[in-house]
């Protein structure tokens, strides 16, 4: 079945090099995917996987340690090019806008896709939720996503740098922030003084 729209809220978390300096030729490689899909303003469906690094293989203990990634989990998981391939099946199902935390997530697709010579599976809109956030709410500095939606006074969904977990998080806020414009784009409630012409009233009754 097609639909007419779907905003796709996606997390990747990628490989990190062991110290500040990138050994030679390294880039980030998605090893966790996160996606939330939503049409008609219901979530249609979820999907969370590990993915197998290719060109690095082997996760660096900064990486295991920071994303609580463990070896096993990615030797386990779905290779670049079936995720891929489930990216683009949520592109067929409807015209997509695609909404991450960040930018670093479309570049690093974009740039995983052309390292393993494969097409980027999107051609919608992409949405930073971070840059809509910063502008709407004025801040000078760009905000991490779990800061955004404690700034709510609520909790993020499940565990930071979980994909998943941040994907659904991200939905939450876009959620928020939707309802937070719809609330300040409502015309003011108009006064009795805006119905009546009260210069006419009173000189109706000055005759």
């Amino acid at each position: 079945m097609n639909y007419d729209h779907q905003y796709l809220f996606i997390d990747f978390e990628f490989t990190m090099p062991e110290g500040k300096g990138n050994p030679k030729g390294f880039f980030p490689e998605i090893i966790e995917v996160g996606i939330v899909s939503v049409i008609n303003q219901e979530i249609r469906d979820t999907f969370s996987s590990y993915v197998k690094p290719t060109a690095f293989p082997i996760l660096t203990e900064r990486c295991k340690s920071f994303l609580n990634i463990q070896q096993n989990q990615v030797d386990n998981g779905i290779s670049v090019e079936e995720l891929i391939h489930r990216l683009e099946d949520y592109e067929r199902l409807a015209a997509s806008t695609i909404i991450t935390w960040g930018n670093m997530d479309m570049k690093v697709l974009k740039h995983n896709c052309q390292k393993n010579g494969l097409p980027f599976p999107f051609k919608g809109k992409q949405i930073d939720l971070s840059m809509e956030y910063k502008r709407f709410f004025g801040d000078q500095n760009q905000t991490g996503l779990w800061k955004a939606v404690q700034e709510y006074g609520k909790e993020g969904t499940g565990k930071h740098h979980c994909a998943l977990d941040d994907a659904m998080t991200t939905h939450n806020i876009f959620k928020l922030v939707e309802n937070d414009k719809r609330y300040l784009a409502q015309p003011e409630p108009t006064t009795i003084g805006d119905r009546v012409d009260f210069s006419k009233l009173l000189n109706k009754f000055a005759l």
